[in-house]
Order: C-alpha cells, then sequence, then structure tokens
C-alpha cells in the first residue's frame, strides 16, 4: 500500500473527479480525497492537489482516464529521483498529462521538517 500527495486534477474538477475516481476503484484498495491546497504552474494553470492510498500501478491508470473522460489535464506525481543524496528537502517528480500525452514536467520539492506543502521548484513544457 503506497501514498502520494503529489497527483492534482485542473481547478474546477477536482471533486467531480474525486468521486468519479473512488466510484471506479470500489474493488480495488484504492481511496482518494482532496486535501484543499491548490498549486499554480507558470505553463500549465491551477491545479488541486489530491493524495491517494493504494497501489501505484492502479493509481496511475486511473488518473489518465479521469484526463480523457472530463478532457482536463492532471499532475501525476510519485516519480523520485534516481540518487540516493540525502538533502535538507525531499524532492519528488511528476508528468502533466492531457489524456495519453506528457505535456510536460514538474519538479516537487518540500522540507523534510515541518508541516509545509509541495512548492514547484522546476517546470517544464514538452
Amino acid at each position: 500500500m503506497r501514498d502520494s500527495e503529489t497527483f492534482g486534477i485542473e481547478k474546477g474538477h477536482g471533486e467531480e473527479a474525486i468521486k468519479w475516481l473512488n466510484e471506479q476503484a470500489k474493488e480495488t484498495k484504492f481511496e482518494a480525497r482532496l486535501y484543499g491546497y491548490s498549486i499554480t504552474t507558470q505553463n500549465f494553470g491551477e491545479f488541486e492537489m489530491f493524495s491517494w492510498r493504494g497501489d501505484v500501478q492502479n493509481a496511475r491508470k486511473l488518473i489518465i482516464k479521469a484526463s480523457k473522460r472530463f478532457r482536463i489535464k492532471v499532475i501525476e506525481g510519485g516519480y523520485k529521483p534516481k540518487e540516493q543524496i540525502f538533502r535538507m528537502k525531499k524532492f519528488d517528480f511528476a508528468k502533466v498529462r492531457k489524456g495519453d500525452k506528457t505535456i510536460g514536467q514538474i519538479e516537487f520539492e518540500v522540507s523534510r521538517f515541518g508541516n509545509n506543502q509541495w512548492e514547484i521548484k522546476n517546470e517544464e513544457r514538452h
């Protein structure tokens, strides 16, 4: 069982998309919920961030299906950096998708200490 907080849904579609994701995953051990945090990107617009628990492969498939169904952009997070260097901040990488197409990448960072929210360190359009 894994979880991630670096997934996002295009602003304005969060509640309906999360409801749909949870309905689609009734048979599997997957649960998504909004946590009241939005993030604004320079290249891709504004996203409502959400967290989920369950299987990472299932989460990735469902978020792509939601993007196609609602014709929205999504952030598919949970990609960890390859180097195992200890730093004062945690990093996470995400793909920005619209349907099956990857339209960009985002690098998130957050302090290891305290209860801070993820912030965008870098973003790149494809």
